[in-house]
């Protein structure tokens, strides 16, 4: 289906503005390394996801797992180099289907999670990337390892689970100031020796790339704001 809420040329001429504020924020900071773009594409059709490739993007966040089964196996028929992350909490039921699925999993945050994807892995023969999700402001309404229990729970990952992980993940409490929660997160990455640092979104990817995000999820900065009569 063809997307008319949306002249066709947008997506393009959005990333670009994203890549000057980008190199505008890394040279504020004095820092060189851009972070890798994570197109956010919830619910967003095959239409627009295809344009967005079109612009030379190459990684895709996805927050749930049976919208993501739903139209990205096509896509990527077509593009094979996409790489695709889960961005969005994954229940213990669907790590079956996201290990076959994505190539990165950003939202490890409880043992249990840890032990289904241990188990898949070694039962698919496939072994996504994996990221620990830190819930940075402690909500008790969000997904997370808390601050204080990251290290263990890392450690658990890799004795108990024989998990690899190579960085964290976290979503900043919307009233809050994000720069003390990148830094928290950066700060507990660089004790433990991870080097991927997936934060920052549209309202903060600039604060974000200047604390060392490795990795930004951007959706609406991106898309656009979606419309209902979106496909």
């Amino acid at each position: 289906m063809t997307d008319t809420n949306h002249p066709a040329d947008d997506i393009a001429a959005n990333l670009a503005a994203i890549n000057q504020r980008l190199s505008r924020a890394l040279a504020e900071a004095g820092r060189m390394r851009a972070p890798v773009i994570v197109a956010a594409s919830k619910m967003q059709g095959e239409d627009r996801i295809r344009r967005a490739i079109a612009a030379g993007l190459t990684v895709f966040g996805e927050n749930r797992v049976q919208e993501a089964k739903a139209k990205w196996p096509a896509i990527r028929a077509d593009h094979p180099g996409i790489e695709l992350r889960l961005i969005g909490p994954l229940q213990s039921n669907k790590a079956a289907e996201a290990v076959a699925l994505f190539d990165v999993i950003e939202t490890v945050d409880r043992p249990k999670i840890a032990r289904a994807l241990a188990e898949e892995m070694a039962r698919q023969g496939r072994r996504p990337r994996l990221l620990v999700q830190v819930n940075t402001g402690a909500e008790p309404q969000k997904a997370g390892v808390l601050p204080e229990d990251a290290d263990a729970f890392l450690e658990a990952c890799r004795d108990d689970y024989g998990l690899a992980i190579e960085g964290l993940m976290c979503i900043p409490p919307a009233e809050d100031p994000p720069a003390p929660h990148f830094a928290l997160l950066a700060k507990i990455a660089a004790g433990v020796g991870l080097p991927v640092l997936s934060m920052g979104m549209s309202g903060d990817f600039e604060t974000a790339a200047q604390l060392g995000a490795t990795h930004v999820r951007i959706g609406s900065a991106l898309f656009g704001a979606r419309k209902a009569s979106n496909p």
